[in-house]
């Protein structure tokens, strides 16, 4: 996205589809919000599957930024719980927009691998910082259950407490 109207659709679209989820936002409501036309929409994005793509795929590449900034400073496995609990793309009341997005889109969606590619990478992460593949299985599965802990409860009482196993 190099073009402004370009990069105004997808930070609306991102807001409107991390806020209300990806099937109740319709391309119409996101054209109207970032005050271009759908034909302009279109012809930034080609689709709405091409959008939502982009939307997960920048998601990513911003937390990714933040944790590698973030390990740099600190490698350790709490460093990967950290992010989840100070990233400003987390909000506790919604939730994991990954784990959001795969609970509403089909498999065979285009932004599907965008979600198994975020998942996978944090799981290479751990690895890489335990060594060990099959802790890194169980931390990732720790992490995730927190995660959506913290969006049915509001709170990040589960993942402070994960973060705690973790360093067990």
């Amino acid at each position: 996205m190099t073009t402004p109207a370009g990069q105004r659709i997808l930070d609306h679209a991102s807001a409107l589809f991390y806020t209300h989820g990806i099937t109740a936002v319709g391309v119409a409501g996101i054209a109207e919000a970032a005050g271009v036309t759908k034909k302009t929409l279109y012809d930034q994005f080609g689709s709405k599957a091409a959008l939502v793509t982009a939307y997960l795929q920048r998601r990513h590449d911003r937390w990714w930024a933040d944790l590698q900034e973030r390990l740099a400073a600190k490698p350790q496995v709490d460093t990967v719980f950290d992010s989840y609990l100070a990233h400003p793309q987390f909000d506790t009341d919604l939730g994991c927009g990954f784990q959001r997005a795969a609970a509403e889109l089909p498999r065979d969606h285009p932004a599907f691998a965008v979600i198994q590619a975020h998942k996978q990478a944090v799981r290479d992460e751990l690895t890489r910082l335990t060594g060990d593949p099959d802790r890194a299985e169980y931390l990732f599965l720790l992490l995730e259950g927190a995660v959506a802990r913290r969006a049915v409860e509001g709170t990040t009482d589960a993942l402070d407490r994960a973060r705690e196993l973790a360093a067990r």
